[in-house]
This record gives structure tokens, C-alpha cells and sequence, in this order.
């Protein structure tokens, strides 16, 4: 089975089955999950290997060959029976790069699709067209739905609630679906996308959260399809508030701050949301697969 969703509604999430915990290898390094709220009622954490060059610019190209090889390699051995293989997941920025998604259509580009004006892919993920560059924080969790909930919607929900519960807690901007749209919106700004292709039940792609972005490049494309809503950062919204001019302690000028506590933040929600305990390992691994 292969879906690509890109769906949206403004329900709670609800809690998901229990399901039996995973190994982890003895050499990983931990970072254990808050305690879960109790609107997700959760139990037993299952581990998650965590790829973490979110300082890093990474090609889209190269991001999106570590996914489908982690993907690959979890349905091989899944033809084992070994469906308890740890989850994954990789944090990065992207080299400046327009993605197309399986509804995409060139109606929403003001270019040439042969003469784009930054490298442009047709991906599997579901959704638009979008773009990605410095300053933007993209979360790609390869996690086996089986072990979670059986259920896209869900799914779609759950990481859109990791965004809104970051916002609030680390920068106190108040976010929120919209029915019948996908991500998270401040007013009428989308400040994060979700795209996502699950595969037997193995998801990739994933969310990217505008910090610090320049938003510029959003001008050459309709972000999403969606003619009539804008296109956010963290940074733009807290320059145009009324807020203090430090957000925990730092300056919300200070690019590389704000993705310092928006990383922070996410990384926690998401062990929250999902009830993950990440085990870091190096990106070298990623890049071995592709040799």
C-alpha cells in the first residue's frame, strides 16, 4: 500500500493503542521525552534513532535519498518479520529548492519549469509546490504507523500539533489549523507545511517550520495552491508584535538564536506528541546508504 495525503481538520488527536516498546543499540546517546500531556494518553516509549544536522544546509537531493533509503532498508526487514526496527528521524535545513507535490500543477509557478530560477524536483509527498532554504527547519520522521496509529489523518494531525504546542511554548504566538487546509497558520500566515508519503505504512517527508526564512522566493510560486493566505516566519511575526524584544532571553533578531530554541522546542514536542526517545547517531550513517 502507497497513499500520499494531504488532508486537514481541526480535531483533537486522539490517543493512540498501546504497542510493545524497541531495541535500541547500547552505543546511542538518549534524549528522553517529556512527560506525555494528558490529552494524548500515551504509554511505553518506543526509541528513535535521530539524525541531527539542523545547523547544516543540506541539498534537497541528498535529504530525500537518505529518507527512501531508510525506507527501503525498514521494508526489507520487514519481509523478515522484523517490523520492530527503530523509527527514525532526520533534522536539517535545505539548500534554497522548490519541491513539487503528487497535486501539484504548474498554474501555481510564474516560471518556466524548465528554466526555474532555483533547482526545482517532483516528489512523492503529497500537497503543492513549496519551497525550502536556510532559516526553515524541516522535521523527516521515517516512523512505522503500526507501532503509532494506523490512521493518516492522525498522522497529518499529530504533526501539525507538535508545530502549534512549539509556537506557544517557546515564542508564545498562538497557532491553528484551518478546515479544509494543511500546516499551521498564525492569522492568515502558513508558518509550517506538512507533506507527507506513507508506505506500508512507513512514513517520509514530513514538516518545515519557517524561522528565520526568507521569504522572498514564496513570491515566484502560490505556496501550496493557496492563493489567498500568506506565507510566515517566526522571526516576521515576532518583529511585528507587541512581544518583549527577547524571547527567552535572546534577541528575536538573532537568526541563529531562534532556530536554536524553535530546535529545541521541536525535538521536544515531537518526543511528547509521539512518545519518542531519540538516540542521536551521525549523519555519516545516512550517507554510507547512498555509497
Amino acid at each position: 500500500m502507497t497513499l500520499s495525503f494531504n488532508i486537514s481538520s481541526n480535531h483533537v488527536i486522539p490517543p493512540r493503542p498501546t504497542r510493545p516498546q524497541s531495541r535500541v543499540p547500547e552505543s546511542a546517546s538518549h534524549l528522553t521525552s517529556t512527560k506525555p500531556n494528558s490529552s494524548i494518553q500515551h504509554t511505553n516509549t518506543r526509541r528513535c534513532i535521530c539524525y541531527d544536522v539542523y545547523k547544516q544546509v543540506v541539498p534537497f537531493a541528498e535529504a530525500w535519498s537518505w529518507q527512501k533509503s531508510i525506507v527501503d532498508q525498514r521494508k526489507s526487514l520487514m519481509v523478515d518479520g522484523n517490523e520492530d526496527e527503530l523509527d527514525s528521524l532526520i533534522v536539517l535545513q535545505h539548500q534554497p529548492v522548490y519541491t513539487l507535490g503528487t497535486a501539484s500543477s504548474e498554474d501555481n509557478l510564474s516560471f518556466d519549469v524548465k528554466d526555474s530560477p532555483l533547482p526545482l524536483y517532483q516528489t512523492e509527498r503529497g500537497g503543492e509546490v513549496t519551497y525550502h532554504g536556510p532559516g526553515q527547519l524541516l522535521l523527516y520522521p521515517i516512523l512505522n504507523l503500526r507501532f503509532q496509529k494506523m490512521d493518516l489523518h492522525w498522522y497529518m494531525r499529530a504533526l501539525e500539533e507538535v508545530v502549534i504546542r512549539v509556537l506557544f511554548s517557546a515564542f508564545s504566538l498562538k497557532a491553528s489549523r484551518v478546515e479544509g487546509l494543511t500546516g499551521v497558520w498564525v492569522g492568515d500566515k502558513k508558518l509550517a507545511a506538512v507533506g507527507i508519503r506513507v508506505s506500508k505504512w512507513l512514513t517520509y517527508h514530513g514538516l518545515a517550520l519557517n524561522v528565520s526564512t526568507d521569504l522572498s522566493p514564496f513570491s515566484r510560486i502560490i505556496p501550496c495552491g493557496i492563493k489567498d493566505r500568506g506565507v510566515g516566519s517566526i522571526k516576521e511575526l515576532l518583529r511585528g508584535s507587541n512581544k518583549p524584544s527577547s524571547i527567552s532571553g535572546y534577541q528575536y533578531e538573532d537568526d541563529g538564536k531562534l532556530i536554536d530554541i524553535a530546535h529545541e522546542s521541536l525535538l521536544k514536542e515531537f518526543c511528547e506528541v509521539f512518545q519518542l526517545e531519540l538516540c542521536h547517531q551521525s549523519v555519516s550513517i545516512l550517507r554510507s546508504l547512498d555509497r
